[in-house]
């Protein structure tokens, strides 16, 4: 017994002849590594010496429903999920899929499979071009034609900051309002406008800056004529909590380091104020150069709103 004891105590005393403890100063390579546990293999041995990388994860193709942007106007009960827009010429949160003109706003199709059948029978155009992305993101200004019913749109928010399909004539549709988002110099000193749809417009007029709006004619691709940002000229403001409304310009208040102020006032003498971002030029003088959607972009107070509701149901009752 005492033999056998001795034995076992000579044998734990050289743990590199079993296979346990420290690897031997001799052996580099992980082929000639002894393992230190008993249990790991040499695979996992390799596994955790390598050097650990964190992978990007890339695009997010999803959007749930609860995330959308309010003017939207999708029921919070009618599915977890709502289209992720695509990469295109609006922000995600300041445009509307075409699935949604299609399917909610103008009810031509039931379901997501008959929105695609739609648009690959091509029946669709956003500023004069076919698109078949069901997700192609529209945005404000822009013209949605269907050629097949004879419809053209004008996508406009109304007063209180939701998209409207307001419906407009053929003449009207051939050329679309842009604001000027800056005028720069090229290669070559190749002058070049940006606008805030993302197109890049060579050579334009030298009287042209930013903020001013171009009015382009889609078939040509070309500028036909031009609205300066002064005082005096009607707008339509796209941002904010006053998005929607439509007044003239009363006063610019620059502010260094900081956003400048544009003081607006409506149709019905109301005046509010809002950032130099958040307006768009639609016309000189008092005149828009498009037509308005119901309500004429005049924002009316909660009262306001009852008052009109009650006289037109007695005007319908009589």
């Amino acid at each position: 017994m005492k033999g056998l004891l001795k034995k076992l105590t000579t044998l734990l005393k050289q743990p590199s002849r079993i296979g346990f403890g420290p690897r031997s100063p001799k052996s580099t390579s992980l082929k000639n590594r002894v393992p230190s546990h008993p249990f790991t293999s040499l695979s996992q041995q390799r596994a955790e010496s390598a050097p650990k990388f964190n992978m990007a994860r890339g695009l997010k193709k999803h959007l749930k429903r609860l995330n959308a942007p309010k003017h939207w106007m999708l029921d919070k009960l009618g599915g977890a999920f709502a289209p992720k827009p695509s990469s295109g010429p609006h922000k995600s949160r300041e445009c509307l899929p075409l699935i949604l003109i299609l399917r909610n706003r103008l009810k031509y199709a039931l379901t997501y499979r008959e929105v695609i059948a739609i648009l690959m029978q091509r029946h669709v155009l956003v500023d004069g071009k076919v698109r078949t992305d069901k997700t192609y993101p529209a945005g404000f200004m822009d013209v949605v034609s269907i050629p097949k019913t004879n419809e053209n749109f004008h996508l406009l928010y109304d007063t209180k900051g939701r998209f409207r399909l307001h419906s407009v004539r053929d003449d009207e549709a051939k050329f679309k309002l842009c604001k000027v988002r800056s005028v720069q110099f090229g290669q070559k000193g190749i002058p070049y406008l940006n606008t805030y749809d993302g197109r890049t417009i060579r050579y334009p007029d030298p009287l042209i800056r930013a903020n001013d709006t171009i009015k382009l004619d889609l078939e040509e691709n070309k500028i036909v004529d031009m609205i300066k940002f002064d005082v005096g000229n009607v707008v339509m403001v796209t941002g904010g909590r006053n998005r929607g409304r439509v007044g003239v310009i009363k006063n610019r208040e620059k502010h260094k380091g900081t956003f400048e102020t544009i003081h607006v006032q409506d149709a019905t003498g109301h005046e509010f104020a809002t950032r130099l971002g958040n307006v768009f030029t639609i016309g000189k003088g008092t005149k828009p150069w498009v037509s308005l959607p119901k309500g004429k972009g005049i924002k009316l107070s909660i009262i306001e709103e009852a008052r009109k509701r009650i006289a037109a149901q007695q005007a319908t009752a009589a």
